[in-house]
C-alpha cells in the first residue's frame, strides 16, 4: 500500500482522535484536514521504517496545539460549529454508555485525554504515543494512569474502563 492509501485508511482513527482533542465535531474535521495537508506536504519527512499512524497522530497533536494557541490570541481558524453539523456522526453517539464515556473523557485534562486517546482508543504502543505527544514514556505512563483512574471515578467504576 502506498503512502496516500495508508493515509486514507487512517482517516477514521484520525477523526476520532481529533474529536477527542477538540471536543467539537466541526473543529475535529477541520483539524484532520489541516493535519492531512501537513502530512501530504511533508510526506518526504516520514521514515518508511516508522509507523505512519504514530507520525500522523503527532501532526494532529501539533496542529491542535497551534489551534489552541491561535484561539488564545483571539484568531479563530476553524469554521463555525453550524457548518459542520451532522458531518459523519458516529453510530454509537446515541447509546448511553458511549455518551457517558465521551462526556467523562471530555472532562479530563487535555494531556490525560490525549494519552488515553492514543493508547486505549487508537492502540498505539506507549513508545509510539510518547513520541506522538513529544513526552518521555514515564510522563505518558503517568498521564495514562491518572486518566484511567479519573475515568473510572467519573463513570462510577463502570466495568471495562481502563482495561
Amino acid at each position: 500500500m502506498d503512502f496516500n492509501q495508508e493515509l486514507c485508511a487512517l482517516l477514521p482513527r484520525l477523526r476520532r482522535f481529533a474529536r477527542t482533542l477538540a471536543r467539537d465535531p466541526a473543529d475535529a474535521d477541520d483539524l484532520v484536514q489541516v493535519a492531512l495537508e501537513r502530512a501530504l506536504a511533508r510526506s518526504a519527512q516520514w521514515r518508511p521504517d516508522a509507523r505512519l499512524d504514530a507520525w500522523v497522530f503527532g501532526i494532529v497533536r501539533n496542529a491542535w496545539i497551534d489551534e489552541v494557541r491561535s484561539r488564545q490570541r483571539g484568531q479563530r481558524v476553524f469554521a463555525p460549529e453550524e457548518q459542520g453539523a451532522l458531518v459523519g456522526e458516529s453510530p454509537f453517539e446515541g447509546q448511553d454508555l458511549a455518551m457517558s464515556v465521551q462526556s467523562a473523557l471530555a472532562r479530563l485534562p487535555e494531556e490525560q485525554r490525549m494519552a488515553i486517546a492514543l493508547v486505549l482508543i487508537e492502540g498505539l504502543s506507549y513508545r509510539e504515543a510518547a513520541e506522538a505527544m513529544a513526552v518521555p514514556i514515564g510522563t505518558l505512563t503517568s498521564r495514562l494512569a491518572r486518566g484511567r483512574e479519573a475515568l473510572q471515578q467519573l463513570l462510577g467504576g463502570a466495568a471495562g474502563v481502563g482495561a
